[in-house]
């Protein structure tokens, strides 16, 4: 990558419970250069799959999101984020417990964070869900890679992806949650 594009490109990172069923929202938009799903938030160095799942190193699974800025804003990526989780919930997602599906926004610059406040006092206010909103607002620290069979997984593993979102109850979540939205629109 030349300078020029890298200046043209930045960073986003969100943890929305199952990384998997965060990369396909955010792969899908224009302006997006990739996403990679990893763990972020967490203490300690290159940690596994298995080390995360067990709950002990502090990380949550996330997407880092790499974008341009050009075409597509962070205030758009935001609303994408919310719009795919439940930001009530308190370390878990639908079907996965534990603190490494917490929400969370970890923000690359001072810029991001205000926008990130911003949205999620903006969503609180709307009154759309009745308890606090829980997804919390970070500095980002390093962010690790997850292993390969993880990357893509919704393109690689369609039927399993598909069966996954649909019995974690997510989508169902989802669509009862913005259509009350829309219907109010």
């Amino acid at each position: 990558m030349s300078d020029t594009e890298s200046r043209q490109q930045e960073k986003a990172t969100f943890a929305g419970g199952c990384f998997w069923c965060m990369e396909h929202p955010f792969a899908a938009l224009d302006g997006v250069v990739s996403v990679t799903v990893g763990y972020a938030g967490g203490d300690r160095e290159n940690p596994t799959y298995e080390e995360v799942c067990a709950g002990g190193t502090g990380h949550a699974e996330a997407v880092e999101v790499l974008f341009d800025p050009g075409r597509i804003g962070y205030d758009e990526l935001l609303e994408v984020f919310w719009r795919n989780i439940d930001p009530t919930a308190v370390n878990r997602q639908f079907a996965d417990m534990g603190s490494q599906y917490r929400t969370a926004i970890f923000f690359h610059d001072e810029e991001q964070r205000r926008l990130a406040e911003a949205s999620k006092r903006a969503l609180q206010d709307s009154g759309l869900f009745a308890a606090p909103i829980a997804t919390e607002i970070s500095p980002a620290g390093p962010f690790y890679r997850a292993e390969d069979y993880h990357q893509g997984y919704y393109r690689k593993n369609p039927v399993r992806y598909g069966l996954y979102r649909s019995g974690s109850g997510r989508d169902r979540f989802l669509d009862r949650t913005w259509e009350k939205e829309r219907k109010k629109e």
